[in-house]
């Protein structure tokens, strides 16, 4: 009986204490909850009140505005980070002028509500509108895009929120102007506000580098709420946000830009070949003849493996296309150049187009019309998909058994979408200095080359199947990339490489994915975020530490 007491003493003492840490718990809960709901509603009173405009009111949503999930997702470049599992903003803020910008990082850092930038929303790894779990405000800059071309200095201002089509349609169809390009990506849909602050490389990189390279000026609002331009922000900022990512260290509400030369009339060609049409030694040699061209000659592979229907039988086969853009001439002039140094593309006159400059752009965008400049400007996602990018630097040659047993992996693996995509180094990029900005990479590399991996289906389990794969690719793929560091573009953004934990940034642990991204410059950079940004408020996973002396 005494047994039976003292057991059940025992087993109601374990019940009392299970109940009691259940409550503890259950209040701290609510207490973060009503904390957290005290810190939305002291936020939304503050930015309310921030300007007496009524345009204030129009500029703000929360989870319960109708429109909330609309303008979430008008730009969301990857499905995957919109699960429940991830974390949505607590407000979006769609500013209409800089006084919203300064709103939002005032309000916000008074209220312990960092902030996500977004502009086109191509950050493949979803950065500008979802978290890992800390609550955050989505700063959408949709309608600050205007794009200001000066004809008379050759300079642009361009709104943050603007799309690399909307930059590229008002150089060449607003202005009229034939012969004025700028440097930037190959899609249209991204936007420029993360493309420039990242670095930027596209078809006119081997003749005049990066987008980064050719920023000039750019108004910013600070950690405390300030506007300012290069004048007053700072050169060592000015240099940061070229290629090191502004999102580490303010909000770039509009870059100042020099526009660029090219011809009225450039050419362009496109080469489809397969395995049985020799593309392994058309990959091998391009990586030999690409980056030692004339610089006014730019040609890029893009391959995958694909299922390919001959006589009713599916093959599976590796495919490439190979295709450049030639600045210095006609067609004619750039199949005798191919002919001589790169016999093995056997590359003729149906292959190549003569074009200005804007249509090229719709051309290396692919699926678009070359005739409809229009389409520049429609800034909708393309495909409703999931999506994982990884980037490496090639310095040294892949023979031709190494590109064999890649292409082994890549046709094993039935049910993954992978495409690899090699752009040229040289010319320009072989120039330009390491520290001149940010971004770093610069001569000794060949190529760039990016992974990228599409999927459709919405399961979790599914995603984990795919990235798996993507890691497993990247792996094999070790002995071929660059080393000590191996290096990665900031614009292919990649958690798998590290990231930040809690809200907090060691610069020790940072250095693993940091020294990737920027290499030499990484100390750099974290200095000036000590300077600009103490506190660390521009957090995020990926996010540059503070360093201090």
């Amino acid at each position: 009986m005494r047994r039976m007491a003292s057991r059940i003493l025992s087993n109601f003492t374990n019940l009392s204490v299970f109940i009691l840490v259940f409550l503890s718990e259950f209040a701290l809960a609510s207490a973060s909850s009503t904390n957290t709901k005290k810190s939305h509603e002291a936020f939304l009173q503050c930015f309310l009140g921030y300007t007496n405009s009524n345009s204030t009111a129009q500029a703000i949503y929360t989870p319960n505005t109708p429109s909330y999930d609309t303008i979430l997702r008008s730009s969301a470049q990857n499905l995957r980070y919109l699960s429940p599992s991830t974390t949505k903003p607590a407000f979006i803020v769609v500013p209409a002028n800089p006084s919203h910008v300064q709103a939002t990082v005032t309000c916000g850092k008074a209220h312990g509500l960092r902030v996500r930038t977004r502009s086109g929303g191509h950050d493949h790894e979803g950065q500008s509108y979802a978290s890992a779990g800390d609550s955050f405000i989505l700063l959408d800059l949709v309608n600050l895009r205007s794009v200001s071309i000066d004809a008379s200095t050759g300079t642009a201002w361009v709104e943050a929120g603007a799309t690399v089509g909307e930059l590229y349609y008002a150089i060449g169809i607003v202005t009229k102007n034939k012969t004025a390009a700028f440097p930037a990506a190959a899609y249209p849909t991204v936007g420029v506000g993360g493309l420039f602050s990242g670095g930027g490389i596209g078809t006119l990189l081997r003749k005049y580098g990066t987008s980064a390279d050719h920023i000039v000026d750019a108004l910013v609002v600070d950690a405390h709420g300030n506007l300012s331009t290069r004048e007053t922000m700072g050169e060592d900022l000015f240099w940061a946000i070229r290629g090191g990512g502004a999102a580490s260290f303010c909000i770039v509400i509009s870059y100042k830009i020099s526009l660029v030369s090219v011809p009225p009339t450039v050419s362009v060609f496109r080469v489809d070949r397969d395995l049985s049409q020799g593309v392994t030694k058309i990959v091998e040699r391009w990586q030999h003849v690409a980056p030692k061209l004339d610089d006014d000659l730019f040609v890029r592979v893009l391959t995958m493996a694909i299922d390919d229907g001959v006589g009713g039988k599916v093959n599976r086969t590796i495919r490439a296309w190979i295709e450049g853009l030639f600045l210095g001439g006609r067609c004619e002039d750039l199949l005798s150049i191919l002919e001589e140094r790169f016999p093995e593309l056997r590359a003729g006159a149906k292959d190549c187009t003569e074009m200005s400059w804007l249509q090229s752009t719709l051309f290396f965008a692919q699926g678009y019309s070359v005739d409809n400049p229009s389409q520049l400007l429609d800034r909708r996602p393309q495909r409703n998909s999931s999506t994982k990018v990884k980037s490496d630097f090639v310095k040294k040659a892949i023979t031709e058994k190494g590109w064999e047993r890649i292409w082994k992996l890549l046709l094993e693996a039935r049910d993954q979408r992978v495409g690899l995509i090699l752009e040229p180094w040289g010319g320009r990029m072989d120039e330009i200095a390491e520290d001149a900005v940010a971004f770093p990479h610069r001569k000794g590399n060949l190529y760039n080359l990016a992974y990228f991996m599409r999927w459709f289906e919405t399961e979790e389990a599914a995603a984990r199947m795919h990235l798996k794969w993507m890691r497993k690719l990247y792996r094999f793929m070790t002995p071929y990339a660059s080393k000590n560091p191996r290096a990665a573009y900031l614009n292919y953004k990649d958690l798998d490489l590290g990231r930040n934990d809690g809200g907090r940034t060691s610069y020790a642990k940072a250095s693993a994915w940091g020294r990737k991204y920027f290499l030499n410059n990484f100390e750099g950079l974290a200095r000036v975020k000590a300077r600009v940004d103490p506190d660390n408020y521009f957090w995020n996973e990926q996010s540059i530490p503070p360093l201090f002396a």
